[in-house]
């Protein structure tokens, strides 16, 4: 090795090696190379005979042999293993950081190859060299500047080129950073710590109205003024080196100790130095005072440097301090500023034996007199003096002076790790000396880099998850660099649609104006240009309304043509549309014109008919391509007697093609296979997935050494795992419950420069950190595979779907369709999401996704989650007549009443909630033609009652509850259901609380005369929620009238039920039918004589005509039916049938006879 300076504890072995004597980690080779040479590789080597080898070691390097840097293969992170990368320097410095055995040998092999030279130009602060080009250069499209610098300074002007009309453009250094301005604007800032004494490289690249700035490989583009002349400045070409040793404290082991100078002026010390961190907190200096058994500090605390002598010391940049002790005194002084300046009386002269350390405490203090209550200090030191003579470091480092540990000397080794930032959208960086961190606060994203988007980048995801109607953020690209937006989700409808509002969505009456033959009119989204563009390229179906209004004004009935009126849209600034809602892309129509229904067959709208009477052409626009309107442009108004009026509704659009897109494997050997993923900093993955096997690969792909991979490796374990070069890393999640039940499961993946995550489903998510000193870059070159590999045998077998990559959704479907073995689509979603469908509700498969049927649900909207409510007033009734499902034979002659006993309704589920203040009040009331009914009502102490009667010849059986004040103007919910002579009754639903019940037997004829009394009194109030099996008359009446509901009076629908929470309390209650009072266990009732006969069932809520107008209406069916029962057979109806639940009832004849629902 050419000049080699050697440790005289080393050893220069032969064949260019090189081994310490001693194996600890202060050891290092040092090598003066003469010039500037380009290292290509270092090589370690264990050794011979032996298993010790070297781990880890620091390769630094130098123009002048002092002030060295750590070479550092990921941006500004540390590297423990070598990768294919140069280094171009003068000297080199080859340090031991770890060997796998503390009293081994090893050796380090160098190889220095290629020569390169340079060109340097001194400033001294006040020189300047001009460049002034000549008059004739021509302006061109691209022209670009670079040059290196390095200074110890951390502000000045590098640049300044100044063109025509007073443009220019300035490069400076402040505090550190490179900073680019034109006209005194700051245009960007780029780099940190650039005043470190070592060569930095800036190239100034304008493309047209562009500027490329990059610093050190960190490349930032802006706007810049155009016609810039090129000046730079005059210099002596010589680079002066100064040298000064500053030293590192890495860790918590760090310090550095020097004695007290014994030269010292008699009563005063004084210690100078400068220092420069991004901790907060630190211990600077400290000695002990052995007089006044005490100790000094001088500490960081709060980037405050303690008396609370300066803010912002945490800055990155170098700040002087300087302590001066005398025997009656104290002083300190910060970065030379009179006004930061402290002082005290109390005595603090350090005895002339006393030890001075900088940084922290050894970890045994070997008798000297040093405690820490603060945090150590990390950072950089330098120009440390002593009663104002410096102190040689060098000879610190040599150890002929003081001591230290865990220090780096001749050199300072603080980086920032926020320049550039890894901080994604907009998130705020900040630094402690090992690690950084994101604020991201109000980005709408979230994670350690700011990464993940807090956000569902659809409606229909927020469907799925239960969510109602509302206004949600989305995010449609998640990770990407689209911003989330805030629109407006309506699940009300089968389709889950997006709503995009604009600044006129009203009817607008067009207003003449005298200094316009044409009105213009533009509509303003609040959602930016890529945002609606995402939302329309991702939806199945978009549509926007667009309507004319008119009176003599035409929209292109022209001689020459051209037409009169138009409108704008599609992406960006849109395109001249010139056809009308309804119609298609250039065909110069309007709806009518497409369905052939116009006013005037001869033209190809309404308003080109040029009628004296108001007409309009309206109608939905539907082709995306010409989505969203931007503006419109309305000609034919001027004219006498024209009027004009128009509407563009809100931007609407449906179904989500990312979120279904799926793909089926069916055989372990099947995979899809796409461009390799490009994820180096930082990659998101998630999915759905949905299997019966106990494993699986999910995804893959591999890179010369690198790699990343998600698989299942049992049914209930998920693994992410990666390698980045600093070996592999496994992050797992282990779930309570099994993951092969063919249900939808999520995973969400995530790894960036700090950490990587994994989540399945709602389960705890596993994190771990990445290594503080390892590589970043995740470096793939193969093609990404999805369900398995070909080098590998087990592939995933079953369905995966929506598969997004850093915010992109892989289109699985397409590949399948062109793959053999994978199936596009994947069927079968109500098994993960039928529990959804709320109320009854049954879930629909459908292509893609699901649906709620509501029809045998009291409750309506996407989930059948919304009350069907009512306002009843005292005057309002809801009749519902029902059909039997079976007609009987148009044969048969005279049927017997008896044949009607056999027609069983073995038991009912029965639900409601109320709100009044009537008491008492009826609120159900069933009945047949054979006297057998069920009552349920409020009674005179606000209890409630249920009555049965099932059985001609029984007692009417009352069952009331304790729970009392039930007519209190509150919601209350009552749920009743039998099966044969089992009765549970509940009153409201938040707990369950077991409340006796009393049975009573009562004589009855017919209809209570006081039922009959009360049912004529009416009912005010609210009812929600009426269902009686599956036929819910009031849903019908409010929502699907027909021919079978009859209302008298208004019914005005409520949100009475949703405005009003029910009762904390709650009573449930279990019992069997008897005719004994005191027997209330269960006792099967025969089936002959508890038949509950349904040839005619009447469900009264509310019931508001008199009791004698009641019972006639009652007698008079009953006689009619039995009449048609003596004298002749069954006849049809005309009206469909509506079936009852099959699974609640049992008919065992036909019967021609209805059922009447009376609300």
């Amino acid at each position: 090795l050419p000049s080699s300076k050697k440790n005289k504890n080393s050893r220069h072995g032969r064949a260019g090696g090189w081994s310490p004597l001693l194996s600890d980690k202060y050891q290092w080779l040092e090598v003066d190379l003469q010039r500037r040479t380009q290292i290509t590789a270092v090589a370690t080597q264990g050794r011979y005979g032996s298993s010790d080898w070297l781990t880890s070691y620091l390769l630094m390097f130098s123009d002048t042999g002092h002030n060295w840097r750590q070479h550092r293969q990921e941006d500004s992170l540390g590297v423990s293993y070598p990768r294919h990368r140069s280094v171009s320097r003068e000297w080199i410095y080859l340090g031991d950081r770890e060997s796998n055995n503390p009293k081994s040998r090893y050796g380090i092999n160098k190889q220095a190859m290629v020569k390169h030279t340079s060109e340097v130009a001194g400033f001294d602060g006040r020189s300047s060299l001009v460049f002034r080009l000549s008059a004739r250069t021509s302006w061109t499209a691209r022209d670009s500047i670079s040059l290196k610098f390095k200074t110890l300074k951390n502000s000045g002007t590098l640049l300044h080129a100044k063109g025509q009309r007073d443009h220019s453009l300035n490069l400076a250094l402040e505090k550190g950073k490179l900073l680019s301005g034109s006209g005194g604007k700051l245009l960007v800032s780029l780099g940190s710590l650039l005043d470190d004494q070592h060569w930095h490289h800036i190239k100034l690249e304008r493309l047209s109205t562009h500027l490329n700035l990059t610093v050190d490989k960190n490349l930032r583009q802006v706007h810049l003024p155009a016609e810039l002349t090129k000046e730079a400045g005059n210099m002596t070409f010589s680079c002066s080196e100064p040298v000064f040793v500053a030293v590192t404290f890495t860790d918590s082991r760090s310090f550095l100790q020097l004695p007290v100078p014994t030269s010292r002026l008699s009563g005063a010390v004084s210690v100078t130095l400068q220092f420069r961190t991004w901790n907060k907190a630190g211990l600077l200096l400290t000695f002990g005072l052995r007089q006044q058994e005490g100790s000094v500090f001088l500490y960081l605390s709060d980037a405050r440097l303690r008396l609370q002598i300066s803010s912002g010391l945490n800055d990155g940049q170098w700040h002087s301090v300087e302590l001066i002790a005398e025997e009656n005194h104290l002083s300190i002084t910060v970065d030379r500023d009179e006004g930061a300046t402290a002082h005290t009386s109390i005595p603090l002269l350090p005895p002339a034996d006393a030890q001075l350390f900088f940084g922290g405490c050894p970890a045994h203090r070997g008798g000297w007199d040093c405690r820490n209550p603060f945090q150590v200090f990390q950072g950089c030191m330098r120009l440390l003096k002593l009663d104002g003579q410096p102190v040689d470091l060098i000879k610190v480092q040599e150890r002929r002076l003081g001591n230290y540990s865990a220090l780096q000397i001749d050199m300072c080794g603080i980086i920032d790790r926020c320049s550039p930032s890894h901080c994604e959208h907009g998130g705020g960086c900040t630094q402690s000396w090992s690690t950084f961190h994101c604020n991201c606060s109000n980005t709408g994203y979230r994670g350690a880099t700011c990464h993940s988007s807090k956000y569902e980048q659809s409606c229909e995801i927020y469907k799925h998850k239960g969510d109602t109607s509302g206004p949600f953020h989305i995010d449609v690209d998640g990770s990407g660099p689209i911003k989330p937006q805030l629109v407006y989700c309506n699940m009300t409808e089968d389709q889950t649609w997006i709503v995009m509002q604009h600044d006129n969505t009203e009817l607008t009456t067009v207003q003449v104006s005298p200094d316009s033959n044409q009105h213009f009119a533009n509509f303003r989204y609040p959602s930016e240009e890529t945002q609606l563009s995402a939302i329309i390229g991702q939806s199945e179906h978009c549509e926007q309304e667009l309507s004319f209004h008119c009176k003599r004004s035409r929209l292109f009935n022209t001689l020459d043509g051209a037409p009169l009126s138009w409108w704008v849209g599609g992406p960006a600034s849109g395109h001249i549309q010139n056809h009308w809602g309804g119609a298609s892309p250039g065909s110069r129509q309007c709806a009518c014109g497409l369905q052939d229904n116009c006013l005037d067959s001869s033209f190809s709208c309404n308003c080109d008919a040029d009628y004296d009477l108001w007409t309009d052409d309206s109608g939905l626009l539907t082709h995306k391509e010409t989505l969203p309107v931007r503006s419109l442009v309305l000609g034919d108004i001027h004219r006498p007697g024209s009027e004009a009026a128009y509407r563009v509704g809100p931007l609407r659009c449906y179904g989500d093609k990312n979120f279904w897109n799926a793909a089926f494997f069916d055989k372990e050997t099947s995979y899809l296979h796409f461009p390799t993923f490009n994820g180096e900093l930082n990659a998101d993955i998630s999915f759905l997935f949905r299997t019966t096997s106990s494993s699986g690969l999910f995804l893959e792909n591999l890179g010369i050494k690198d790699f990343i991979r998600i698989e299942l490796s049992s049914s209930t374990e998920v693994v992410f795992s990666f390698d980045v070069g600093n070996g592999p890393l496994e992050v797992k999640v282990k779930t309570a419950l099994p993951l092969n039940d063919n249900r939808w499961h999520r995973v969400q993946a995530e790894r960036n420069v700090k950490e990587a995550s994994l989540r399945v489903d709602d389960f705890p998510a596993t994190v771990r950190a990445a290594p503080s000193d390892g590589f970043i870059h995740l470096q793939l070159n193969s093609q990404l595979f999805i369900g398995g590999t070909a080098s590998r045998q087990k592939g995933f077998l079953g369905c995966i779907r929506s598969l997004q990559l850093n915010g992109v959704t892989l289109d699985l479907e397409e590949r399948a369709r062109i793959t053999p073995g994978v199936r596009p689509g994947c069927p079968g979603h109500c098994s993960s999401y039928a529990a959804l469908c709320q109320n009854q509700g049954r879930c629909v498969e459908r292509a893609n996704g699901f649906s709620c049927d509501c029809s045998q649900s009291a409750h309506a909207g996407a989930f059948c989650h919304k009350e069907v409510s009512g306002s009843f007033k005292s005057t309002t009734s809801i009749t519902y007549i029902v059909k039997e499902p079976y007609e009987p034979s148009r044969n048969s002659g005279s049927l017997h009443s008896s044949i009607y006993s056999d027609i069983t309704l073995r038991g009912e589920d029965i639900s409601l909630s109320f709100r009044t203040s009537q008491s008492p009040a009826l609120l159900l009331y069933v009945s047949s033609f054979y006297r057998e009914y069920l009552i349920l009502l409020i009674n005179k102490h606000d209890e409630l009652e249920v009555r049965y009667k099932l059985h001609s010849s029984r007692d009417v059986e009352v069952l009331s509850s304790r729970v009392m004040n039930l007519a209190d103007g509150r919601l209350h919910t009552v749920t009743i259901r039998r099966q044969a002579d089992m009765v549970s009754v509940q009153v409201n639903t938040h707990k369950h609380t077991h409340l006796p019940i009393y049975l009573t037997s009562q004589k009855s004829e017919g209809l209570d005369p006081d039922l009959a009394r009360l049912a004529s009194t009416g009912f005010t109030g609210c009812l929600s929620g009426v269902r009686f099996d599956s036929i819910c008359p009031l849903k019908a009446a409010l929502l699907h009238p027909d021919s079978r509901v009859t209302v008298t009076s208004p019914l005005v629908p409520s949100s009475c039920a949703s405005s009003s929470q029910a009762d904390s309390y709650a009573a449930e209650t279990t019992h069997s039918l008897s005719g004994n009072r005191s027997m209330l266990t269960s006792k099967t009732l025969s089936s002959a004589s508890h038949h509950w006969v349904s040839s005619v069932i009447a469900v009264v809520i509310f019931i508001i005509v008199s009791a004698a107008a009641i019972m006639a209406r009652f007698i008079c069916i009953r006689k009619e039916t039995y009449r048609n029962q003596e004298v002749k057979a069954a006849q049809p109806e005309d009206s469909r049938e509506f079936p009852l639940s099959s699974q609640t009832r049992s008919l065992s004849v036909h019967s021609e006879n209805q059922k009447e629902f009376f609300i």
